[in-house]
């Protein structure tokens, strides 16, 4: 059995210090909290309410774009527009359609899931995590977890519905409490969401909503799926070494020692226990091969002078068709990866099979689905009644007539992202929200849209564990009363408490080094700073 820090006799005993009494405040709050979907309708109904208003005071700023850019007035306002009249109405009602199926995360989402379905129902993605968590040194098991959960993000939700319950069982097995295995995985896979070693499927999904608030300011502004690359592989072993310090020392000793009559009794025959068998190892083998293969498709066409996938007119790799289309990539790398696994462990013969497990992806994106058509109807709203560009506006002139234009300004922006979160727990949704305002704000003051993305990830990731509008917290908080029959909502709150508080703080500070006192890019081509033209 690994040797728990020599706190946990403390917390074990009932010693309490105000820390512990802090979070036991929070366990008792974080039960009062409605569902995401309810909270983008009454979103949107507040918007077109709002709207009536604005437009009946006849609200309006100074339009900071150049005269004579795309939509700008003549008169060079930008003025809030009432939804709340017949035309306003009228456009609510033809537009309702348009606004879900046209909200871009939706088929960024929906092609890549295509493609993750696959390597998920092979069997890949749960062999590859156990793989690097089971096979690791039982001192390294905790830094094994919260890293694997990091790098799990690659592959959209494979860290919450594999590594988490996977956590608790290999922390069960030895002997340790298995709650705290749940926590170290959900840190990496929620907490560190945004870092990682590779781009997955979250970076072309931001970039386009940031690229499209970007374009409130500068119609002709791109911004790839690359734009943060650097800035979060760096945060990767960042996060994974914090998760690891806050699991062993704070989390685990105030857990305790674990009651096993509070657990069901069939946990110990759980099947993510097993370690992996031959047929598995056989299947990573001819996925590494794959791997291999799709990584020589990708150099080809891009690499060479004729790649086919670099800009056409002026031969760059970065402003290319290659980063623009990257979400296909994504859809090819799993697929092949995850074909391969199928066929040489036996879980995959058929076309059919690679069919039912994209079918079985979609079918279990229901709730998403759901959730985005509200939220596309509340980011439609607010672009058409200008209150996003009347807001940013706003912020900026504020900004610059208190002197609040320095780099220092990112803190609050992060933890006003970070605050923001617990309410919308869905990184596209909350940025999609969001962006509108603090891109176009942000850039007026000289700030590049890739450093503001950067900093926003930063908020949104830290409050994932904390937060019950976050999509898998219900489903995270299912498998954890396996191991404690009683646990509720705040009693989550509180175990994952810790690692919001020591990653929003360090994470904030490593941002601010990284980027204004080391003067080093976030990702390939991005800059730090932004010019407004004219």
């Amino acid at each position: 059995m690994t040797e728990l820090p020599a706190t946990t006799t403390q917390y074990a005993k009932g010693k309490r210090n105000a820390f512990t009494r802090f979070l036991d405040g929070v366990e008792w709050l974080g039960n009062l909290l409605p569902h995401p979907v309810t909270l983008f309708a009454l979103l949107a109904v507040g918007i077109v309410l709002l709207s009536g208003l604005l437009g009946w005071l006849g609200v309006a700023v100074d339009d900071p774009r150049p005269a004579g850019s795309n939509g700008v007035a003549e008169d060079g306002m930008i003025r809030a527009v009432s939804l709340l009249n017949g035309d306003g109405v009228r456009r609510i009602f033809t537009g309702l359609v348009d606004n879900f199926t046209g909200f871009a995360p939706l088929g960024v989402v929906l092609v890549a899931m295509l493609g993750v379905g696959v390597a998920e129902k092979s069997g890949l993605l749960s062999a590859a995590v156990r793989a690097m968590v089971m096979n690791a040194p039982p001192k390294l098991v905790t830094f094994a977890i919260v890293f694997a959960g990091i790098i799990s993000n690659t592959a959209s939700e494979v860290g919450y519905v594999v590594l988490i319950p996977l956590g608790g069982a290999v922390y069960y097995a030895l002997g340790r409490h298995p709650l705290a295995g749940m926590a170290a995985a959900f840190a990496g896979v929620s907490g560190g969401y945004s870092a990682n070693l590779l781009i997955g499927t979250i970076d072309p999904l931001l970039a386009g909503i940031t690229q499209e608030a970007a374009q409130l300011i500068d119609p002709d502004y791109t911004v790839l799926a690359t734009a943060n690359w650097y800035f979060m592989f760096a945060s990767t072993f960042l996060i994974a070494g914090i998760g690891t310090l806050v699991s062993l020392y704070i989390v685990e000793p105030k857990l305790g020692e674990f009651d096993a009559s509070k657990a069901e009794p069939e946990i110990l025959d759980d099947a993510m226990m097993q370690p992996i068998t031959d047929t598995e190892r056989k299947g990573l083998r001819w996925a590494g091969l794959a791997l291999l293969g799709v990584l020589g498709l990708m150099a080809l066409t891009l690499v060479p002078d004729w790649g086919v996938l670099r800009n056409a007119e002026t031969g760059d790799r970065m402003d290319s068709p290659f980063f623009d289309g990257f979400v296909v990539w994504i859809l090819i790398f799993f697929i092949a990866i995850g074909y391969a696994y199928g066929r040489a462990a036996g879980t995959m013969k058929t076309d059919r099979d690679v069919i039912d497990a994209m079918a079985a992806a979609l079918s279990s994106l229901g709730l998403y689905i759901v959730l985005v058509f509200f939220a596309a109807q509340f980011v439609a709203f607010f672009g058409w009644t200008n209150m996003g560009a009347i807001s940013a506006v706003t912020g900026a002139n504020f900004l610059q007539e208190t002197g609040m234009t320095g780099p220092a300004l990112f803190f609050a922006f992060i933890l006003i992202c970070a605050i923001i979160n617990l309410s919308l727990g869905s990184a596209s949704a909350q940025w999609a929200v969001t962006a509108p305002i603090f891109v176009p704000m942000l850039m007026l003051i000289g700030y590049s849209p890739e450093a503001i993305q950067a900093a926003y990830r930063i908020g949104d990731s830290t409050t994932n564990v904390i937060t019950p509008m976050m999509s898998y917290f219900g489903l995270i908080l299912a498998w954890a009363t396996r191991y404690q029959k009683d646990l509720g909502v705040g009693t989550m709150i509180a175990m994952m408490l810790p690692y919001t508080i020591f990653f929003l703080t360090a994470w904030s500070l490593f941002f601010y080094l990284w980027t204004f006192v080391l003067g080093l890019p976030v990702g390939p081509g991005s800059p730090t700073y932004y010019t407004v033209p004219g």
